[in-house]
């Protein structure tokens, strides 16, 4: 990869990667509801577990849709689903207390298999392969996947903090619930490129 192209990457990384979607706007919520450190396992979840994305739908994956259509509308209909229970989650969330035991953000298992189910990181990862992967070998979509990982993971943990921050406001139930649901309808508001496309 020249460094014309690695600094492309580097740029398209960041932005796609540091714009409101799923992943932000649930760190977000994550952030407000349960702290910066509770939310660890998420962060690191959405890094890795995104990296290893891009590096299946590199080797093979994508062969999958072309060769069966129906499985990319599945994937959709999965994604639209999943996002809309989490969305409901998010929204009817109670007030929690950081230190509360019984809330539970989501863990470093979900987070990482989320990805799958999430639009934006599918629009991401055929982009970067697409785009920044031209050998289309093993090596290139490591080199992608790495540059994800290592570029996502600050601009992941900046919307944890705005999240952590806004906690400060949240100070009540009303401001709460408030909070929640406005996170919950842009989540849903972030499934628009799909349902438009089909």
């Amino acid at each position: 990869m020249t460094l014309e192209l690695l600094s492309a990457l580097i740029l398209f990384a960041f932005v796609s990667s540091a714009t409101p979607g799923p992943n932000n706007l649930m760190l977000m919520a994550s952030g407000a509801n349960y702290g910066f450190a509770r939310t660890i396992p998420h962060m690191l979840g959405i890094s890795v577990g995104f990296g290893l994305m891009i590096l299946l739908v590199g080797v093979g994956l994508v062969r999958v849709f072309d060769a069966y259509p129906v499985t990319y509308t599945a994937l959709k209909i999965a994604s639209v689903g999943y996002l809309s229970y989490l969305a409901w989650k998010i929204a009817t969330a109670a007030q929690i207390r950081q230190t509360d035991a019984k809330g539970r953000p989501m863990n470093f298992i979900q987070a990482a298999a989320f990805q799958w189910v999430n639009p934006k990181a599918w629009a991401m990862a055929l982009t970067a392969l697409s785009v920044y992967a031209p050998t289309q070998t093993i090596a290139a979509f490591s080199g992608v996947a790495m540059v994800f990982a290592v570029v996502n993971l600050p601009t992941i943990t900046f919307w944890t903090m705005l999240g952590q921050q806004m906690a400060r406001i949240l100070t009540n139930t009303r401001r709460r619930t408030l909070f929640n649901w406005t996170m919950a309808a842009l989540l849903v508001a972030s499934l628009y490129p799909v349902l438009a496309s089909g």
